[in-house]
């Protein structure tokens, strides 16, 4: 099909976009409605386990219910404790709907905003279907559609059934990084990592792009997030902060399928825990070599939805344990792979496909079925290969953005020069 004509499918599907997020958005509140029995197990461990931070048993406790495997302890800083304690004050039923409104709200948020980093660096041009100034309401619907969308794919929809924060977060760090102002970048990064501790990668982005005063207050603000903590209890803060940070084990299953993340891929290839062995470190090198290319082509056209996205997805590769609804950072990956500066790329559009059938599969879901325990690391070699889903397509990602951007850089160089001749 022909570029044209998969933009003439796609205008009919945006006619009815409105109709198609409202109808996503009621089904799955329906299903909440009806699922009494969801758990929403990571909510009702940020809502329980929270006020336990007063009485000196925060990394003590654990749910037990629903967990016939793995009791769920708390995982994150003392200052996430607090900002969950007004959960805990309210009852399960306002707390569990009031958590998913607002994960809704932060999915379309992060959609938006991705969309507008795009239309900001395509900038106004006269291609059909570009989402520049030519048409405003262009990226509206595109938001409402992708939006609809993408509350049913995996990691959106684990986000949600878990009740987890991943969107809140994803949300805040975009938003906030893209900002101009220092203070409110920073600020952004370092609450955010003070809640819980993967969002510190996001400094990465402010060093390489030179904006250290964002930096500095990214550092200054985790420093007080931790400081909060310290003020609260000691105690607890000293034993996670020096005891209990980096044990990944007592975060959960290193070698479960739901584990997206490079050390998890290896374990399961190799049947043991590679840890920070020689293995993950020589992928944390192929990985951090594809993250720098595809950093200096963003930062050559500022291009700064590419450079975010690039950095998170590092992020989520080199994290001991990435569960595969941290992934939710593919929605804006997928939004520049779709709409971007480097669209039309082939790289770039195989890399968009194998996204949307690797998420909107549930290939995931299967994978844990297939698994006789979230515990047994060896596994048949094909679970192994199909458990390098996430990892390999965000590799790709990255490897999508150097090369389509370069292309789309000596592509527009090309047609520059052949104006100026003219």
């Amino acid at each position: 099909m022909t570029r044209v004509n998969l933009r003439a499918v796609e205008a009919r599907v945006l006619a009815v976009a409105p109709w198609l997020l409202a109808l996503s958005v009621l089904g799955h509140l329906v299903m909440v409605t009806f699922q009494q029995k969801m758990t929403m197990v990571d909510l009702m461990v940020y809502r329980n386990a929270s006020p336990e931070i007063f009485t000196g048993q925060l990394y003590d406790w654990r749910l037990r219910e629903f967990s016939d495997q793995f009791a769920l302890p708390f995982t994150y800083p003392p200052f996430a404790a607090l900002v969950f304690v007004p959960l805990s004050v309210v009852s399960w039923t306002v707390a569990r709907w009031f958590w998913q409104l607002v994960s809704l709200a932060c999915l379309w948020w992060l959609v938006r905003c991705a969309l507008r980093l795009i239309a900001k660096s395509t900038g106004s041009t006269a291609d059909v279907g570009d989402v520049g100034d030519v048409d405003p309401d262009l990226w509206r619907r595109r938001a409402m559609l992708w939006t609809g969308l993408s509350v049913w794919i995996e990691p959106v929809r684990t986000t949600l059934n878990y009740g987890q924060i991943n969107l809140v977060l994803a949300a805040v760090l975009l938003a906030t990084m893209a900002s101009r102002r220092a203070s409110l970048a920073g600020l952004g990064v370092g609450v955010t990592a003070g809640i819980k501790l993967t969002p510190a990668i996001s400094g990465l982005y402010f060093l390489v792009t030179r904006r250290f005063a964002a930096a500095a207050w990214s550092v200054a603000a985790f420093l007080l997030t931790v400081g909060l903590g310290y003020l609260v209890t000691p105690g607890q803060s000293n034993r996670f902060w020096f005891q209990l940070l980096g044990d990944a084990t007592r975060v959960g299953p290193v070698g479960s399928a739901i584990n997206q993340s490079l050390r998890g891929a290896l374990s399961r290839t190799l049947g043991y825990d590679v840890d920070s062995g020689l293995p993950w470190l020589l992928a944390v090198a192929v990985s951090a070599v594809l993250l720098g290319w595809a950093l200096r082509a963003a930062l050559r056209v500022g291009d700064t939805l590419a450079g975010i996205v690039a950095v998170q997805i590092f992020g989520l590769l080199v994290s001991p344990i990435s569960w595969s609804h941290h992934w939710v950072w593919m929605v804006p990956g997928l939004m520049w792979l779709l709409y971007g500066r480097a669209r039309g790329h082939r790289l770039v559009a195989w890399t968009a496909g194998l996204w949307v059938l690797a998420v909107g599969s549930y290939l995931i879901s299967f994978l844990l079925k297939a698994q006789p325990s979230i515990w047994i690391i060896p596994r048949p070699w094909y679970f192994s290969a199909l458990g390098w889903v996430y990892p390999a397509c965000g590799l790709l990602t990255l490897v999508a953005v150097a090369v389509g951007l370069r292309a789309r850089t000596s592509s527009d160089q090309q047609a520059a020069a052949t104006v100026s001749s003219a």
